[in-house]
C-alpha cells in the first residue's frame, strides 16, 4: 500500500459511530478522506469537526441514502468522476436489530428487506460499480465492516417473508457480507485488490447499540484500532478473502465455506442489484 498520506479513502456511514471515528483516524494520518452520509447536515457537522480535529482539509462529502439503489448508483457515478483514484473503500455503513423499525419488518425504497439492502445489497452494488476505479489505483483494499453476528441465509425466504426477526435479519445481512467478500477475493486474485471483512468490537457504543437497551462491553476505539488495521497496516499487504474477529482471523459460520452457497448469493445480489445473474 502506499503511506496513508498518499491514499483515497471512502468511508460510508462517516457521520457518526464506529465510521466516523475510522474516517477521523485516517484524516489524522493524512488521508484524502471521503465521508458518506444520508444527511447533509450532519455530513457538514462531521466534516467540520474532523476538520478542526486533525487540521486534514482534505476532506469531502458525499449524500447517499443506501436503503435507495438509486442513490447509490448515483453516489458511484459521482465518485467515479469527480475522483481520479481510490486507494480504499470501507463499507462500513448499517443498521442493526431495531434501530430503525423497533423490530418490525421494514422495507426498502426497492421493495428489499431493509438491513438486507442497507447493510448488504447497497454495498454489494456500490463495490461492483467502484471496482474499475479501485482497479485503476491498485494495491487497494475493501473492508467491509460485518459482525460474530452472522446467520445462514434461507435462500427460499431472502427477504425474510414469512418469518422475520430483527436479530435474524441482522444477522443475515452481515454473514451475506462475509461471503461475498471471500467471492470477490477469489475473483480479485492478482489484480492488485484484497478485501476482508471483520466484527470490530462486540457491542461498541454506538447508537444501534444504545438503542437496543445492550450495554456496550467494547470501546469505540477497539473498534477504530482493527478496522484501521485493515485498512492501511502495510503488514496486511496481498492478505484477502478473510475474515478478523477484531484483530484476530477467525471462522466465520460454516455457510461462507460453502461455494455453491456463496455463488448463490451471487445470482441473487446481481439479479437484486439490477447487475445481470452471474454466468458459469
Amino acid at each position: 500500500m502506499r503511506p496513508l498520506h498518499e491514499q483515497v479513502i471512502l468511508v460510508t456511514g462517516a457521520t457518526d459511530g464506529l465510521g466516523r471515528g475510522v474516517a477521523e483516524r485516517l484524516a489524522a494520518g493524512g488521508a484524502a478522506v471521503l465521508l458518506h452520509g444520508r444527511d447533509d447536515e450532519r455530513g457538514a457537522t462531521a466534516m467540520r469537526e474532523i476538520g478542526e480535529a486533525t487540521g486534514n482539509e482534505r476532506l469531502r462529502w458525499y449524500r447517499a441514502d443506501l436503503a435507495s439503489l438509486a442513490d447509490v448508483r448515483a453516489l458511484a457515478e459521482r465518485v467515479n468522476a469527480e475522483e481520479p483514484r481510490l486507494d480504499a473503500l470501507v463499507n462500513n455503513a448499517g443498521i442493526g436489530t431495531t434501530l430503525p423499525g423497533d423490530g418490525a419488518r421494514q422495507v426498502s425504497a426497492d421493495g428489499y428487506e431493509l438491513r438486507f439492502q442497507v447493510n448488504y445489497l447497497a454495498h454489494y452494488l456500490l463495490t461492483r460499480l467502484l471496482l474499475p476505479l479501485l482497479e485503476r489505483s491498485a494495491p487497494a483494499r475493501i473492508v467491509n465492516v460485518s459482525s460474530a453476528g452472522q446467520a445462514p441465509i434461507d435462500f427460499g425466504d431472502v427477504m425474510l417473508e414469512r418469518h422475520y426477526e430483527g436479530y435474524l435479519a441482522y444477522c443475515q445481512s452481515k454473514l451475506a457480507q462475509i461471503m461475498s467478500t471471500i467471492d470477490l477475493a477469489d475473483d480479485l486474485a492478482g489484480r492488485g485488490v484484497t478485501v476482508t471483512a471483520l466484527h470490530p468490537g462486540t457491542f461498541m457504543p454506538t447508537k444501534i447499540v444504545t438503542h437496543a437497551g445492550i450495554d456496550p462491553l467494547t470501546s469505540l476505539d477497539q473498534g477504530i484500532d482493527a478496522t484501521v488495521r485493515l485498512v492501511a497496516d502495510p503488514a496486511l499487504d496481498g492478505v484477502t478473502g478473510r475474515y478478523f474477529d477484531g484483530q484476530r482471523e477467525s471462522r466465520p459460520n460454516a455457510q461462507a465455506a460453502d461455494p455453491a452457497a456463496r455463488r448463490r448469493l451471487r445470482e441473487v445480489s446481481d439479479r437484486l442489484a439490477g447487475l445481470g445473474v452471474t454466468q458459469g
